[in-house]
């Protein structure tokens, strides 16, 4: 296993209501040393959730939202902050009904993922949600979200739509997938 950067200085460089840039000086074993700038989260540490919902064997549930990083809306799976004292399920059932109206009554933590490890500090957590029923709660969206769906069998067909563009969430989309098929819940 390689010996890890030694880290010998982190300052906070710029700030703002969402992210902060921290700039890292790092050493590595061979002795180069290399300023490092990542953005890092708020500080407090909760993490995200996307959720994977299926609203049956085939297809999972999209949300359309606008986007300020790309100034476009964009379909993705829902998804948002882990609030204090929340943990991942209880997250992605409430999140699950904020954006799209559904409840689910069988929850599942699939994996983690990263956006940008090379920059970002962020992790999401990816949740697996079946026998769905509806139920909305207020949100913290400033619109109603459209809801869509896509059936599993045709991600090659969504990652060529132009306003899915997340990769996270086709990352997610292709696991559920994997899983249902090995379970024996969906063919291809």
């Amino acid at each position: 296993m390689r010996q890890k950067p030694t880290v010998l200085s982190r300052e906070i460089v710029a700030s703002s209501r969402l992210f902060r840039v921290e700039a890292v000086q790092l050493r590595f074993s061979n002795g180069n040393e290399r300023t490092y700038e990542r953005l890092v989260g708020r500080g407090n540490g909760y993490g995200a959730v996307m959720i994977v919902a299926m609203l049956d064997a085939e297809h999972a549930v999209l949300v359309e939202e606008y986007c300020g990083g790309t100034d476009e809306y964009e379909v993705s799976l829902p998804k948002g902050l882990i609030e204090p004292g929340e943990d991942v399920l209880a997250a992605a059932d409430r999140e699950l009904k904020e954006e799209a109206g559904f409840g689910a009554r069988q929850l599942e933590h699939l994996t983690e993922l990263s956006l940008s490890p090379g920059y970002m500090s962020q992790k999401i957590q990816v949740v697996l949600a079946s026998d769905l029923y509806e139920e909305r709660l207020e949100g913290d969206e400033p619109e109603p979200m459209r809801v869509d769906k896509v059936n599993l069998r045709e991600l090659s067909a969504l990652a060529m739509h132009p306003q899915f563009t997340e990769g996270r969430a086709l990352a997610a989309l292709y696991l559920a997938r994997d899983l249902l098929i090995q379970r024996g819940l969906l063919e291809l």
